[in-house]
């Protein structure tokens, strides 16, 4: 028995040096450098990726986003799956430890003479060999980095859902704010025709375009009330509680965009996105389906032992004193469903496969989804520019009306035309503003920066 011990042991310390499966090679090819261009660097330190919001330096956003993450729900939520997953991944090994057995049993003789007692503890410890323990705890460690990812992508969705509700919800109310200088506007032109049907110096037709006129400034004011009430809700939830903080009602500048830069190249994008970081650790965790499934094709290899006591119960003597030891090797071979053990193994394999392709299309998605962001973010930003010389020249030209007014060379028509024209060209540049900053936290969710404290990030096996 001695020499069938050590055969065995001999055996599997040869077998399970070198029966490990390589992992894929993960290296997605990502373009050098970005096609559309970014901010250039100013005087101080870069944007950093994981406190991009600080960028807009309005403390009420700090502090909303520090609260955020702090108290939303699906927050929470993940980081609890990566404890669990955490639990589970510390004890991965735990499969290839002795395992021991206490057991009692009734045994009657097999002439039904007699009936026996027996107590002892069975022993069984499962050798590691065919790469199981490696694939074992490949599964854990994606189960792990799986964890991790997803905590990642609740940050950065959460951080970005509240800098945009934020954005919109002052945005909708600077709108209000204009929207309401138009239609006092519109107003006092209504008046004015009014008055001046009654002297017969207007006609009805001109009484009824401006009273159409008022209408509609009064019914463009409906939707910004409804974007700040459905933004202050959203934020709301956002932050772990049913109830908006009535100060968010209160009227507030939009937040503007200071000086900022991107140095962050294609390649962080693997470093840095939620999706990519699933994405691998999907590919680790088929790897170790694979890995099992290729140790399931050959046979399973344990050092087995017990220690048994026994006693008669038709005697009134005790468990005897002398126990039956025994110890040897388990092996369970495979035989006539090995077949059915080959095709798990070949399908796991192209599970694999098609986890490395998904990994390499998620690199794909995630540079298009930065490159159109960018894009996006750089014609906002014109577009703003643009807005920002119309309503400065509109400024001028009202100024230019109102002093005319003033000397009595210009009618209360030009004076109230010129003044809707410049609230409405206001109008217009705070919903390009908004656009602009909306384009922001697109590019900054789109390269996956988020803060992920150090305590929660999962170690992973160097895969590239």
């Amino acid at each position: 028995m001695t020499r069938y011990l050590v055969f065995a042991l001999l055996a599997g310390a040869g077998l399970a040096g070198c029966a490990s499966q390589p992992l894929p090679d993960l290296h997605a090819p990502v373009p050098g450098e970005w096609r559309h261009p970014v901010a250039a660097a100013p005087a101080g330190s870069p944007t950093d990726l994981r406190g991009w919001w600080h960028s807009f330096a309005d403390p009420s956003l700090d502090a909303l986003v520090e609260r955020a993450l702090a108290d939303n729900l699906d927050v929470a939520q993940a980081a609890e799956r990566v404890r669990a997953a955490r639990a589970l991944h510390g004890r991965a090994n735990s499969a290839f430890l002795p395992q021991l057995h206490a057991k009692t049993e009734d045994v009657d003789a097999p002439d039904a003479g007699a009936s026996y007692f027996v107590a002892g503890f069975d022993a069984v410890w499962e050798l590691d060999l065919f790469g199981r323990g490696t694939a074992v705890r490949r599964v854990a460690q994606g189960d792990l980095d799986a964890a991790a990812a997803d905590l990642q992508g609740a940050r950065v969705s959460l951080v970005a859902e509240v800098v945009r509700n934020w954005l919109e919800l002052r945005a909708a109310q600077q709108q209000l704010q204009w929207l309401q200088q138009v239609h006092d506007a519109r107003q006092r032109q209504h008046d004015v025709l009014q008055v001046r049907e009654r002297l017969r110096l207007a006609g009805a037709e001109s009484v009824e375009r401006a009273a159409a006129a008022l209408a509609q400034a009064e019914a463009a004011m409906v939707e910004p009330r409804e974007a700040m009430d459905a933004n202050a809700q959203r934020l709301a939830v956002l932050l772990g509680t049913a109830e908006p903080d009535p100060a968010w009602m209160n009227a507030g500048p939009l937040p503007t965009l200071g000086a900022w830069s991107l140095q962050a190249a294609p390649a962080d994008l693997l470093r840095s996105r939620p999706e990519i970081r699933r994405a691998e650790a999907d590919v680790l965790r088929a790897a170790g389906a694979a890995g099992i499934a290729h140790a399931d094709r050959y046979p399973s290899v344990a050092i087995g032992g017990s220690l048994t006591w026994s006693a008669s119960l038709q005697s009134h003597r005790g468990i005897g004193d002398n126990p039956v030891a025994s110890i040897g090797p388990l092996i369970d071979i495979p035989l006539f469903d090995w077949g059915m053990r080959a095709a798990q193994e070949d399908a796991k394999r192209h599970e694999l496969q098609a986890s490395v392709l998904a990994y390499r299309q998620s690199v794909l998605e995630g540079v298009a989804d930065v490159e159109t962001a960018l894009g996006r973010l750089q014609r906002q930003g014109e577009h703003e520019r643009q807005c920002a010389e119309a309503t400065a020249a509109l400024a001028r030209a009202d100024n230019a009306v109102a002093k005319r007014a003033a000397l009595h060379l210009a009618g209360a028509d030009e004076e109230i035309e010129s003044a809707i024209a410049h609230d409405e060209a206001s109008l217009a540049l705070v919903q390009a503003q908004a656009a602009h900053d909306l384009a922001f936290v697109s590019m900054f969710k789109a390269l996956g920066g988020a803060p992920l404290p150090p305590a929660e990030s999962a170690p992973r096996e160097d895969r590239h």
